[in-house]
C-alpha cells in the first residue's frame, strides 16, 4: 500500500471513526475542504466539519468500496457510509437509532504528502430518504 493510500485510509477509518486529532498529521495547515453547502479551512475547520456529522450519527463505520485510485497528485475513492441516526437534522422523521447507510466520492489533492484540497459528492437525497425526510 502507498503512503498515499494509507493517508486516505486514515481519513475515512481513523477520523471518520472518532479520531479528530489525525486531521492535524494527515492535513495541510492550509487544507480547504469542499461539501457541497459549505467550504472549510484547516485540519481544525474539517475536524469540526466531520464531529458535526457525529452529532447526527452514532456508530459511524465507512467501507472503502473503489479505490483509493492515486494519479497525479490526486486521490480518489469510493465508499459508503454507514450509521444509526441520533436525531435532530430538520424534516427526519426517522427514530433516533435508525440505522442508514449512504455512499459517496472522495477527491482530495496531495501536497507535501497531506491532503491541501478536497472534493465531496455523495448521496444527500438517499440519505434524507432513508431519514423518511423526503
Amino acid at each position: 500500500m502507498t503512503a498515499i493510500a494509507t493517508l486516505h485510509r486514515r481519513w475515512l477509518f481513523d477520523l471518520w471513526h472518532g479520531d479528530f486529532a489525525v486531521a492535524e498529521e494527515i492535513l495541510t495547515p492550509d487544507f480547504v475542504g469542499h461539501w457541497p453547502t459549505t467550504d472549510v479551512h484547516g485540519p481544525q475547520g474539517a475536524a469540526d466539519q466531520v464531529r458535526r456529522s457525529h452529532e447526527y450519527f452514532a456508530d459511524i463505520r465507512n467501507t472503502l468500496d473503489v479505490g483509493p485510485v492515486v494519479g497525479d497528485g490526486l486521490v480518489a475513492a469510493h465508499w459508503t457510509f454507514h450509521g444509526s441516526y441520533r436525531g435532530g437534522i430538520p424534516g427526519a422523521t426517522a427514530e433516533p437509532g435508525t440505522r442508514i447507510s449512504f455512499a459517496g466520492q472522495d477527491i482530495f489533492r496531495v501536497a507535501d504528502g497531506r491532503f491541501a484540497e478536497y472534493w465531496v459528492v455523495s448521496d444527500g437525497l438517499g440519505m434524507m430518504t432513508a431519514l423518511g425526510a423526503l
